[in-house]
């Protein structure tokens, strides 16, 4: 996995720390990933917190990497984005103030821009999770829009090469593919319609808040070098799956090779404080 723009923040933070004076403001104790069978299920039930690293192999987990939003917590048996506004001092408050005020709301909310890898290589995968959005950061960032939302990370070469599939704050459901740094739709569908449509200030979020939500990604190769991808939602956990959106990535159009090697999976969060349970990986056939 290549340096992140994590492994840059980090070091905008160590040059900070030095010209203010501050000493051990990031020290972890890197651990090696820990290989993982399939379906490999985490529930977030150890409480404590992961701190973000510059890189994969710099992260205390051995089962995942926090590269960008400050820090995973773990607390009563759920994963979570920092939740509401950081104190002024704390380090990655002081962090993202220097090297990304406009998108972290001057460092206030690292979890505006919320990413977490897992450390183990996936193919043809399923990937599930619980979701639970507590508040939404109406974040004064040009990059705050109908795109914003909660997505699944598939075959994740690095930060400019990778699948996301999930649902944005305009009620869609949407699967991209990201390729040298050029995002691409591939599909998009409606999912959520509230009374009134998507408006960045009246109405920024027609997801559901505070209600438990199940997403799920699917993602193959077929024998023909295609890739097939699917979003399943369950909308209030009562193990009624549906699909929301599928698309096949053939290279047919102009957005690039289809990415046919293992990658990394992982969630992405926008502009959001959210709460995780259940996580699952599991290879398909």
């Amino acid at each position: 996995m290549t340096k992140s723009t994590g492994g840059l923040r980090v070091v905008a933070w160590v040059l900070f720390c030095i010209s203010m004076g501050i000493g051990g403001a990031i020290e972890v104790e890197a651990v090696a990933a820990k290989a993982v069978a399939s379906p490999f299920v985490y529930r977030f039930d150890v409480n404590g917190t992961l701190e973000e690293a510059g890189q994969a192999q710099d992260s205390s987990s051995p089962y995942w990497w926090v590269s960008s939003g400050g820090r995973l917590i773990l607390q009563g048996g759920l994963g979570m984005t920092i939740q509401g506004s950081l104190p002024a001092q704390d380090k990655w408050r002081l962090l993202y103030n220097v090297s990304n005020p406009v998108d972290t709301d001057s460092g206030l909310h690292p979890q505006n821009i919320f990413r977490l890898v897992t450390r183990n290589l996936w193919l043809n995968v399923s990937q599930t999770v619980s979701f639970r959005l507590t508040h939404l950061n109406m974040s004064d960032s040009p990059q705050r829009d109908a795109w914003s939302g909660i997505f699944l990370f598939n075959r994740y070469l690095d930060g400019n090469n990778l699948y996301y599939i999930g649902l944005r704050q305009d009620g869609t459901a949407v699967i991209k593919k990201k390729r040298y740094g050029v995002y691409y739709t591939l599909a998009q569908s409606p999912v959520y319609n509230g009374q009134t449509p998507y408006e960045r200030d009246t109405t920024p979020n027609l997801m559901p808040g505070k209600q438990w939500t199940g997403l799920r990604s699917i993602v193959k190769t077929q024998s023909d070098g295609s890739v097939i991808l699917q979003l399943f939602v369950d909308r209030n956990l009562t193990g009624n799956w549906q699909l929301a959106l599928q698309t096949t990535d053939n290279n047919a159009g102009s957005d690039g090779a289809p990415i046919l090697s293992q990658g990394y999976g992982g969630i992405r969060t926008d502009y959001m404080d959210v709460q995780f349970d259940d996580y699952t990986a599991q290879t398909v056939y």
